[in-house]
């Protein structure tokens, strides 16, 4: 599923990042890599909020709905 899909308090880990490449190289080192585990915070209409490696920050839904994530085990 896509980021931007998932469900406020609830933990995920991220699949696939499908970006270009200058924002992936941002993303990474933030510390969104493939197998990151993530926690959504918040949502609204336009934008995410996720923590992730305890650094909470905000994403466009544009770039959220590149992310793709599956439920944390």
């Amino acid at each position: 599923m896509k980021l931007f899909d998932g469900l406020e308090k609830k933990a995920y880990s991220v699949r696939s990042i499908n970006l270009p490449a200058s924002i992936n190289k941002r993303l990474e080192a933030l510390g969104m890599v493939r197998g990151a585990k993530l926690n959504i915070l918040n949502k609204r209409k336009t934008a995410i909020v996720i923590i992730i490696r305890g650094t909470r920050f905000a994403l466009g839904k544009s770039i959220a709905q590149n992310i793709e994530i599956e439920e944390a085990l």
